[in-house]
């Protein structure tokens, strides 16, 4: 199977921590940069696929992570900026931002992958449809212990991660086996 595009979660999976940290002070892990950029290369559409609620209470603009995450090398770049409690589409766990770039690029979600360090990532992910691969950096390593643990209960449970890797330059060298 080719994959048209990768999905990769920017707090905890592309650097920082499993806190957010703002444009200006985010710093990539080590190799991140260079990953991304062998994607880019192998022709695969490099999307970001973020929950950045700080955006609505004004921590932060939607221009600056924009402009963050274009400068790391994103061709596309979906942010969602909105609360836990405004029950929009595009948060994860929800689809919305996956299904919104299907959309805008013409491409099928199954050929699609997403990278990220917590399950809300790989719930979207399932429910779109997407290879699923969970990174042991930010909240992976959490995350991957209530997996092993079966702590997950509903919908939850349903996801597995087609991959875990211990983290995102890991993940990418994965990917690419299928180009």
């Amino acid at each position: 199977m080719e994959i048209q595009a990768v999905f990769i979660d920017r707090d905890g999976t592309l650097g920082g921590s499993d806190r957010v940290i703002y444009p200006g002070e985010f710093e990539l892990f080590h190799g991140v940069a260079e990953s991304i950029q062998q994607l880019k290369t192998s022709g695969v559409l490099v999307c970001s696929f973020t929950n950045q609620p700080g955006i609505s209470i004004g921590e932060a603009t939607l221009l600056s992570f924009e402009k963050e995450l274009g400068n790391f090398g994103f061709d596309k770049i979906y942010v969602c900026p909105h609360q836990h409690s405004e029950g929009c589409h595009c948060r994860k766990p929800s689809p919305g931002m996956l299904k919104k770039a299907a959309e805008e690029n013409q491409m099928s979600l199954k050929q699609c992958a997403v990278i990220g360090d917590r399950w809300t990532d790989l719930l979207a992910a399932h429910e779109a449809g997407c290879k699923k691969i969970l990174v042991k950096t930010g909240s992976g390593k959490a995350a991957y212990e209530q997996y092993i643990n079966k702590e997950f209960h509903g919908k939850w449970a349903e996801v597995e991660p087609d991959f875990v890797a211990e983290d995102l330059n890991e993940a990418i060298k994965w990917l690419l086996t299928f180009k």
